[in-house]
């Protein structure tokens, strides 16, 4: 064997020694990490029940696009010869796997918080066949936020532009749908519903927040819709919008109390352009007000009122001279 041949093969067994030291110490490390998980301080999801899947909850998510917005999601024609055929295999998947999500929603509540469990598992097909049975009235709202989409957007070109391309009417169809399943109680889910869409599109909307017909976000990146808003019809908002919470009320032992209205009230035909906060329970933006860009709102605002900041003091310089 020549020189070469037997550096490298020295170097082999130093390398596999080296690893086989690192190697041994893994099982030190896996107790080590196994014993933090009874550090009661620390998060774990062990002895429970099986957490719904996120994974799925998006597929079902696209599922129900598809029967929304008949023909539109497809890879292949649909026609009415084979509608039928069609939204029966899509709602027969969508019941299988939502049911299922919804029973281990349901389940993972009873078990993790040691609450009373009846007959979950009857409840969670109970609770899918209400919510499927939702559909032709979330439809007809979608209409109404698409036409509202078409009507306020000078640069819209179509309905099938919005349906395709809207980033605010996605969110909108997602938060469609979570909000008529928190209605039922079924709260985990939507959750996980509206985040996907926050991450997609970067529009943050609450389930549990109430909003009326004809609603559009145009733009959209950065708004933010908290869970006690309540907003009415035919509402605009444009990107970067806030309709928080101006502040946290406490118990005596200094924990958040859950529960109240934290929120504004937008009420009809209100148009809110972008960079605007408006933030508190007790706010309330009259109906058919205009509340200006990058203004900051705590307190309400009467009916038919328009809102803005001065025209600030620019300065103009020449870039050439120093």
């Amino acid at each position: 064997m020549d020189q070469q041949g037997s550096k490298s093969q020295k170097c082999e067994i130093i390398s596999r020694e080296i690893e086989n030291h690192f190697r041994s110490q893994i099982p030190d490390v896996v107790q080590i990490i196994t014993n933090s998980c009874s550090n009661k301080k620390c998060f774990d999801h062990i002895d429970t029940a099986i957490i719904p899947s996120r994974d799925e909850v998006i597929e079902i998510l696209h599922l129900l696009r598809k029967i929304i917005y008949p023909g539109y999601f497809e890879k292949n024609i649909l026609d009415r010869n084979n509608l039928d055929y069609h939204i029966g295999n899509a709602v027969t998947d969508i019941f299988e796997k939502l049911s299922r999500q919804i029973t281990n929603s349901i389940v993972h509540e009873c078990q993790r918080y040691s609450k009373d469990c009846k007959e979950c598992f009857i409840k969670g097909q109970e609770e899918t066949i209400i919510f499927l049975k939702k559909i032709p009235e979330i439809r007809k709202i979608l209409a109404f936020d698409i036409i509202a989409a078409y009507n306020g957007d000078p640069a819209a070109q179509s309905y099938d532009e919005i349906i395709f391309s809207y980033p605010g009417l996605f969110a909108i169809t997602i938060y469609r749908i979570a909000h008529e399943l928190y209605q039922q109680d079924i709260t985990l889910l939507p959750r996980m519903m509206t985040e996907y869409a926050h991450s997609m599109v970067g529009i943050d909307i609450h389930p549990a927040s109430k909003i009326g017909k004809g609603f559009f976000i145009d733009h959209g990146t950065g708004v933010v819709i908290g869970e006690t808003c309540s907003i009415g019809d035919n509402v605009r908002l444009y990107q970067g919008v806030t309709l928080g919470a101006l502040s946290f009320q406490k118990d005596e032992d200094g924990a958040l109390v859950k529960g109240q209205k934290r929120h504004p009230t937008i009420e009809n035909d209100v148009i809110i352009y972008s960079g605007a906060t408006i933030l508190g329970g007790n706010t309330v933006i009259g109906e058919k007000s205009v509340i200006g860009g990058n203004v900051w709102i705590t307190e309400s605002v009467p009916v038919g009122t328009k809102v803005m900041i001065e025209k600030p003091n620019l300065i103009y310089k020449n870039c050439n001279n120093k």
